[in-house]
């Protein structure tokens, strides 16, 4: 009997200590990141029978059991791949929304600043100060143009260095997860005795991969953690473990994508949009949804102003009486095609700006078929087929002039890319402020020795006069008998404009070498021929002239009036927003993304907190609660020395009646 109480003290006594080492485990390590608690599970040993009953043969530990709740870790990697996510994309975006919202360093100032100086040299009948002021306020604008780009060039390549990190910690993670899993399926085997500290260190790094990029988990074989990313792409399967790879995207070398490599070493790129959650997906989130179109953007105002203004600028004559040419340079549309397209393809793709208006400030990729060519406008997936091909002449889609020649194989593609560059070539092509076109190339007048009051305007130009090149001074003679004016070009047709409304042209002549006759509108009216257009006003008398020439008059500043008007001419969207009001709304986009972004970050902190307390409250060290299990354990182990005690004494009592 006494063997039987020594050993029932002695099992009893090997419990209190697993206790109490098990609840000194749990206060040692109550500020380690991921730790769960753990508890001594204990349960009876099997009872004898000795005829009159059951005698219980002590105690035995069943279990060191580690609290842990699946679903509230799941709420916490989930909130925290959520988090990571929005706190790397508002860096990104803070960042963004300071310069283009500077007051300062903004494009708005600078904008305004050169329009107020085109209109000095209007208003100071194109002075050699204006003209100065003027240039100098191109070159201004140049700078800012470029300096923006710069800073969006330098934001765009620290994404890719964080990118290339996140790939590298994450591969990391990947393999140490692969190392416990096989740790912990080599020592639990039965499945009841658990490593518990290498489950909290696997189950912690798998929260801090959550940071980086969203993990799904599942239960594998042997009590092994199967992790997948994506699309469900395996990250981690048993002991097994596969690696990210930092790689260049296959249509432009400056952009790191994120790829898988391969058993044979090559790298598969994965699409930006399947990298969700964690820092890597913030990134990728924001470089695909707010840095490109930024960047696209701000070129499309670049290139839209280049555009426009050389189109006027062509439209005038220098100081010199040359007709105008490019006053900024309009950089091309970037066109690249895939590193992987057939050696053997001959297939180019070009693209060339020509209508601003009609610009999205999206990119565009050129897939061929093996039939056809498709281009697929990026920002919506919309898809234009180039037809006919082989082209006779380029196909205009979007604003640009997309050529495709050569042969090409299925499955090549190109990726086009209008105005990525707009901003950073956008710079000042003039040399000297004595090219800059102010006046207007034709002038028309009426001689003072017509008897009549009809006067006419000075009158203005379109872009087909640069290709009609008419011939001048061409005069006009009112005839009073037949109503009408002639000297005009007999082989071109007349438009008259009454009260707005233009009538059907008038002409050309037929046969051509006749004079082509417009009737006189005694009225007044507008009248354009060979891209000229002028307004003559009533009270002509007959043989009274009207003579339109070259325009030699000093001070002339018609055209620099029409550039100076060019700042408030809707010239995108359609033909719905300004220079500075398309840049508006980029700022606008911009700081609405960025607000937007700060909301949701700071609801998804909120959600991280609740779900981290949640697990907490179930996994957590309380160290009170602690503090009183060590109480316990100690009373319990002082108690069952005591019984061990007793059965020492009470073996001595059996062992002395026996002398």
């Amino acid at each position: 009997m006494a063997g039987d109480i020594l050993s029932i003290g002695k099992s009893a006594l090997f419990a209190a200590q697993a206790g109490l080492s098990t609840t000194g485990h749990n206060i040692a390590n109550a500020n380690v990141a991921g730790y769960s608690r753990q508890v001594v599970v204990q349960s009876t040993t099997v009872p004898v029978d000795m005829g009159v009953g059951f005698f219980g043969t002590g105690t035995q530990v069943a279990q060191i059991k580690r609290f842990s709740d699946s679903f509230l870790d799941t709420q916490v990697r989930s909130s925290q791949t959520a988090k990571s996510a929005f706190d790397a994309f508002n860096a990104q975006i803070s960042q963004l929304d300071n310069l283009l919202a500077d007051s300062s360093a903004g494009l708005s100032p600078a904008l305004q600043s050169f329009f107020k100086r085109v209109q000095d040299v209007a208003g100071n009948q194109g002075s050699v100060q204006s003209r100065q002021s003027m240039l100098s306020g191109a070159q201004t604008l140049a700078g800012r143009f470029q300096a923006m780009d710069g800073r969006l060039q330098e934001i765009r390549e620290g994404i890719n260095s964080q990118i290339t990190a996140n790939v590298t910690v994450i591969n990391s993670y990947a393999q140490q997860i692969a190392d416990l899993n096989d740790q912990i399926t080599g020592v639990s085997s039965d499945g009841q005795h658990l490593p518990n500290d290498l489950l909290d260190k696997r189950d912690q790094l798998v929260r801090e991969l959550n940071q980086h990029v969203k993990a799904e988990v599942s239960q594998g074989d042997g009590y092994s953690l199967t992790v997948s990313i994506g699309n469900g792409m395996p990250l981690v399967v048993g002991k097994q473990s596969y690696k990210l790879a930092a790689t260049t995207s296959p249509t432009d070398q400056a952009r790191t994508e994120v790829g898988l490599e391969t058993a044979n070493g090559k790298v598969t790129v994965l699409g930006e949009s399947t990298l969700q959650g964690g820092e890597l997906g913030g990134l990728l989130d924001f470089r695909s949804n707010v840095l490109d179109k930024t960047q696209n953007e701000l070129g499309k105002v670049a290139a839209g102003l280049a555009f426009t203004f050389n189109a006027q600028h062509k439209l005038g004559v220098d100081e010199n009486g040359l007709p105008g040419g490019d006053f900024f340079t309009l950089a091309k549309p970037v066109t690249t095609s895939n590193i992987y397209n057939n050696m053997l393809s001959s297939a180019k793709v070009d693209a060339t700006i020509t209508d601003p208006a009609a610009l999205t400030g999206s990119d565009y990729r050129v897939d061929y078929d093996g039939a056809n060519f498709m281009v697929t406008r990026l920002s919506d997936n919309k898809k234009t087929a180039i037809s006919p091909f082989p082209q006779t002449k380029p196909q205009t889609i979007d604003g640009v002039d997309f050529a495709v020649s050569g042969s090409a194989s299925a499955g090549d593609n190109f990726l086009v890319r209008p105005t990525i560059n707009g901003a950073s070539g956008f710079a000042v092509a003039l040399t000297d402020t004595s090219q800059i076109a102010a006046a207007a190339p034709i002038l028309a007048q009426a001689p003072v020795a017509n008897t009549g009051t009809a006067t006419i305007s000075k009158g203005s130009i379109d872009a087909s006069f640069l290709s009609a090149a008419p011939t001048l001074p061409m005069t006009l003679t009112y005839d009073a008998a037949s109503g009408s004016l002639t000297g005009w070009d007999p082989t071109k047709p007349v438009t008259v404009t009454v009260n707005g409304v233009a009538q059907p042209p008038i002409g050309p002549a037929v046969p051509p070498a006749t004079t082509l006759a417009v009737p006189y509108q005694t009225a007044g009216a507008t009248y354009s021929q060979n891209g000229m257009t002028f307004t003559i006003s009533a009270g002509a008398k007959d043989k009274d002239t009207f003579v339109v020439s070259v325009n030699t008059a000093t001070g002339d500043v018609r055209n620099a009036n029409l550039l100076g008007n060019l700042q408030s001419t809707n010239i995108f969207d359609g033909k719905n927003a300004t220079y500075q009001s398309s840049y508006a709304k980029l700022v606008s986009f911009v700081g609405n993304k960025a607000r937007e972004s700060q909301v949701n970050g700071q609801a998804a902190d909120a959600m991280l907190s609740q779900a981290t307390a949640a697990a907490q409250s179930v996994s957590g060290v309380n160290l009170d609660e602690e503090a009183t299990n060590l109480l316990r354990y100690q009373q319990a182990y002082q108690a069952a020395g005591k019984v061990m005690q007793i059965a020492s004494t009470v073996f001595d009592s059996l062992l002395s009646i026996g002398h």
